[in-house]
């Protein structure tokens, strides 16, 4: 099985070309295969597997599953490298429309290699996060963790996200990996949710780290990076366009008018490789196809 390992300001992925072929394995299998390929230390090491399919209803469709085997509806740098992959495999060039779990995105491919996406509107429904809380919106939600208290602001962007503010100077210091797992799993989450801790430099820029459902601590999140950017805009501590730096890079999230958030960012292939699958035979070497052929003729 031929692969391409992609990251999006380090947010690394590894794809899977689908879109010319269908392959019949079943959610559990993929779910599986995404576990055995994203291990850091028996597999090829991603925060996610990206598997680039057909569409009925756009020019392709994305399937992301995290490490822990879970499918995630929506990812932001996992669809900027999708995107960037189209482009240069297939050619399709313009504006280009990915079905995702969470709907269709418009991705533009820059000769930079930095990709745009629009991302859709935010969801702020308590119900459609979703979050087990009433009412119109879950803002300032207090939550208590390893002794902290300290409140969390949530929203979608098509996947659920609980964002938290940080005074100057405590960001990188946060224990984010004994705090992150314990919001990720909180019971207000019946369906988990990522975790977001915030620290805003001035109006238009913001530093963010990233605890992921299924996936832990990474490098960048696309969707965290946009639902950062959306919880301080609403909150009146930024006004986009936005510089949102992540430990692994900078990712810039627009969000005019209220509408659908626009996120761009930097994209770039890492290696390419082959994984043993029982499941699919091994295509022999053009030249041992050839020389096989030669001696069959003598």
């Amino acid at each position: 099985m031929q692969f391409i390992k992609m990251h999006g300001a380090g947010n690394d992925f590894v794809l899977l070309d689908l879109y010319g072929r269908n392959d019949s394995r079943s959610d559990e299998a993929w779910a599986e295969l995404a576990a055995a390929m994203c291990d850091r230390h028996f597999g090829i090491g991603a925060d996610g597997l990206l598997l680039a399919l057909p569409s009925d209803v756009a020019d392709a469709r994305m399937r992301m599953f995290n490490p822990d085997g879970s499918e995630s509806a929506s990812c932001g740098n996992g669809i900027r490298c999708l995107g960037r992959f189209l482009n240069d495999r297939y050619r399709l060039s313009g504006s280009i429309r990915v079905e995702t779990g969470a709907g269709v995105s418009g991705i533009t491919v820059h000769e930079d290699g930095t990709v745009t996406v629009d991302m859709g509107a935010p969801i702020f429904a308590p119900a459609q996060i979703p979050i087990t809380l009433a009412g119109d919106r879950a803002l300032d939600v207090p939550i208590s963790v390893d002794g902290r208290h300290f409140d969390v602001n949530c929203v979608s962007m098509g996947n659920p996200h609980a964002v938290s503010f940080l005074d100057p100077g405590e960001l990188d210091a946060y224990p984010l990996e004994a705090i992150g797992p314990q919001v990720e799993h909180y019971d207000l989450f019946p369906q988990r949710t990522n975790f977001e801790v915030c620290e805003v430099l001035d109006d238009h820029q913001m530093r963010v780290r990233v605890w992921e459902r299924g996936a832990g601590i990474t490098l960048a999140c696309g969707t965290g990076a946009c639902a950062s950017a959306v919880i301080a805009t609403t909150l009146g501590r930024v006004h986009p366009p936005l510089s949102v730096e992540l430990p692994g890079g900078v990712l810039t999230i627009d969000w005019p008018d209220g509408g659908p958030v626009m996120m761009t960012g930097p994209t770039a292939y890492v290696f390419t490789g082959a994984w043993p699958d029982s499941s699919m035979p091994i295509e022999e070497p053009e030249e041992a196809r050839e020389r096989e052929t030669v001696g069959s003729a003598n």
